[in-house]
């Protein structure tokens, strides 16, 4: 299912938040024991070179809330991320040791000096508890899910000459089924289509160039070594 732009933004400044507590953050890692998937999974280094555990689980409306999905609280400390509207809906079916982190956007109409769109408060402290799986088998999944991440980062970086030409046209065509007639900036696969087209028209319209140029170079030569009474081409 595709993410909605709140659960992005939640993700953001979930992500960001992670950075000023100093801790290593990955999101969606698959737990071992078919344990399910933790949204979001973060690791802190203590002063005794222990690690302590954190699951994060965003949930953006009531239906997502309840969703039959496994949710994967493993942690030392677990959390739901949600939008204060949402947490004054669903408050008290949170267990007790579940902490809650409420999603606050910044407002449109003032400008911020900030790399995500709203920011996060804890209003509900998690309680800690054991582990619920194994810590060798969970940084292996930890580390797993890090590596798939640099390997995006890589293609992004890269650029597009790592995917295969079917791949990527298979993706124009996904994103042309949300086709939005209202903004056409936002169909990537008409546009790619249409610079296709122009660069088509392009290249033959230069190659016909190219070609009066070369006939027009010969005819000037043939001319010359007929000399002017002899009919030329």
């Amino acid at each position: 299912m595709a993410k909605t732009q709140l659960t992005r933004d939640m993700e953001e400044a979930l992500y960001f938040y992670g950075l000023e507590q100093s801790e290593i953050i990955v999101e969606e890692v698959s737990m071992p024991d078919g344990r399910g998937i933790v949204d979001t999974l973060a690791c802190r280094t203590k002063p005794d070179g222990a690690y302590e555990w954190r699951c994060y689980e965003l949930k953006v409306s009531k239906s997502d809330f309840k969703s039959t999905a496994k949710i994967s609280f493993i942690g030392h400390y677990n959390y739901y991320v949600m939008p204060k509207p949402l947490h004054d809906v669903v408050q008290y079916e949170i267990p007790n040791y579940i902490g809650v982190m409420v999603y606050l956007p910044f407002d449109n109409e003032r400008e911020y000096d900030a790399l995500a769109n709203g920011s996060l408060s804890i209003i509900k402290k998690a309680s800690r508890q054991e582990l619920q799986v194994d810590e060798g088998q969970l940084m292996n999944s930890f580390l797993h899910s890090l590596f798939r991440e640099v390997r995006k980062a890589k293609k992004l970086e890269k650029g597009l000459r790592l995917y295969r030409s079917d791949e990527l046209f298979n993706e124009l065509a996904k994103r042309y089924k949300g086709y939005d007639a209202g903004h056409p900036e936002r169909n990537f696969y008409e546009a790619f289509i249409k610079e296709m087209e122009r660069e088509a028209v392009n290249e033959l319209r230069d190659e016909l160039t190219a070609a009066v140029s070369e006939y027009n170079e010969l005819k000037a030569r043939i001319r010359k070594d007929r000399g002017m009474t002899e009919p030329y081409l």
